[in-house]
């Protein structure tokens, strides 16, 4: 037992000599190419003297239309984009970390190291990261004090905590995605053309953020560093999952077959959940005697079974729905509406066909409002692929956030809360929520299929399976639940809500 003990630092330090080996081999090999030198040094040393430049004469133009909050709120906008711009150079970095071995030739002696691939994985992301990483600090640093001597500024110690932590977490969550990215493809060429998928959203984080920072709701800030802690968390994890040696030596083009994904999608679509591909099974036919019996197993099995292998994602949805609905709720007493704003005495048909009127609301047909549910739906499975099932969540959260907000205005008012949710939503609700709730678990399932690949599976086959399951519980579990909800949405709801409110 003792032995076993004292092996363990032993590991653990060679592991870290390891690690720092090939830290030190890329960091040398960036610092000898100017051309990656060059653009971070001038980021680092020009770029914050100009943005200096732009917060004085900003500053001078508020301050002689007697607005100078507008300037205090640009300063730190302008603080991090010094900080970002650097940073913005690790995603180059990251990318060449594997494709660009390869295209080398040097990927060979890397790959055959005495190395983990965990650890091989984790050093390429240190040393995408070191050097941008360290430029974007002291970017912050050269504009900071060209603030303080110029203008005599210091933003609070809070403010500047937050910027340092959004651009630390910032760089690790795209050297994450892009050291995935180049494990992936097989050429640079393809791997600058991927990047878009992480350029983009960061560009409308960025955004995002400068809009919180002019409004001056900092805490918020936080709440962004906490989704990009687990974005970069789940990119690791599946950086390290997807990773494998003998497929980055052994690929040597990617080729997209649409004949073998339709093929696959038909595969995993017709026959009963199971790990891996097995062997073809049996034709289903194509009778209408043999498409009943299918269709009465995909009922009887397939269905129950994917609902038990899936509980957890069901049970995730169920938990942001329900911490949605408390949220909105909670917002009551922070924006509530005036007396008389919201009133449900003496309802007419007018006044429930004029909420219908809403542009991104559906009129009150049932063709329309189950369009407009299934629309949403689909829309959220096709964002959970780009966000990781994130984006189908949050579509989710955002209506359930809204009846929580009203139900809870409604108490607010002096009117009974569950007698307007047993009116207004209730009727349809019993069908329309758990549609909703199963379209996002299995969403979010396509989502994680990318982050976790199934055991005998590659990560495309993994995906092409997680879209045929979502295809077979939204076909014959979601859509008829949204045919009935649309219809009593349309023609009970109504006179139930007018019998209840109605003069």
């Amino acid at each position: 037992m003792t032995a076993e003990r004292a092996t363990l630092p032993d590991n653990r330090r060679t592991a870290a000599r390891m690690v720092w080996i090939i830290v030190r081999r890329e960091l040398r090999d960036t610092l000898r190419d100017w051309r990656l030198v060059t653009p971070v040094v001038i980021l680092t040393l020009i770029f914050p003297w100009l943005m200096n430049w732009t917060a004085r004469v900003a500053i001078n133009f508020v301050q002689q239309r007697n607005a100078t909050i507008i300037g205090e709120r640009i300063i730190p906008f302008l603080l991090m984009i010094v900080g970002f711009f650097p940073i913005s150079f690790s995603l180059i970095i990251a990318l060449e970390t594997f494709v660009g071995e390869k295209e080398r030739r040097s990927i060979e002696p890397l790959l055959s190291m005495p190395i983990t691939d965990m650890e091989l994985y984790l050093s390429k992301m240190i040393a995408a990261t070191a050097l941008p990483l360290l430029g974007s600090i002291l970017g912050i640093v050269v504009y900071l004090g060209g603030l303080y001597f110029s203008i005599g500024y210091l933003p609070p110690p809070d403010l500047l905590v937050q910027i340092f932590v959004l651009n630390v977490i910032s760089a690790l969550v795209m050297v994450a995605g892009a050291v995935v990215i180049s494990s992936q493809t097989t050429s640079v060429r393809a791997a600058n053309l991927l990047a878009s998928f992480i350029i983009v959203p960061m560009a409308l984080l960025i955004q995002a953020e400068s809009v919180i920072m002019f409004w001056g709701f900092l805490e918020t800030l936080w709440l962004i560093a906490l989704g990009l802690v687990v974005v970069m968390l789940i990119l690791v994890r599946m950086g390290i999952k997807t990773f494998n040696r003998e497929e980055i030596l052994g690929r040597e083009i990617d080729e997209l077959n649409l004949r073998r994904v339709g093929s696959l999608l038909r595969y995993f679509f017709v026959r009963p959940p199971a790990p891996g591909i097995a062997p073809a099974p049996a034709a289903e036919g194509r009778t209408p005697r043999q498409v009943l019996r299918w269709v009465w197993r995909v009922y009887r099995h397939d269905l129950p079974l994917l609902l038990r292998r899936n509980w957890m994602a069901v049970a995730v949805v169920l938990i942001m729905v329900t911490a949605a609905f408390a949220i909105g709720w909670g917002y009551v007493e922070k924006y509530p509406l005036p007396p008389g704003v919201l009133r449900l005495e003496n309802l007419s048909q007018q006044d429930l066909e004029s909420f219908s009127q809403i542009d991104f609301l559906p009129t009150l047909a049932t063709g329309s409002i189950f369009w407009h549910n299934l629309r949403v739906l689909l829309l959220a499975a096709l964002a959970a692929v780009i966000s990781l099932g994130v984006f189908a969540i949050l579509m989710l959260m955002i209506p359930l956030g809204l009846v929580g907000f009203f139900a809870g205005q409604i108490a607010w008012l002096g009117y009974d809360p569950l007698l307007f949710l047993a009116t207004f939503v209730l009727p349809h609700g019993i069908f329309e929520i758990p549609a909703a709730i199963l379209a996002t678990a299995f969403a979010l399932r396509v989502g994680a299929s990318i982050t976790a690949p199934r055991e005998g599976l590659t990560v495309g086959e993994g995906l092409i399976a997680a879209v045929a399951e979502f295809g077979k519980v939204l076909i014959f579990a979601v859509v008829p639940l949204l045919l009935i909800a649309a219809w009593i949405e349309a023609h009970l709801t109504p006179r139930l809500v007018l019998w209840v409110y109605g003069g």
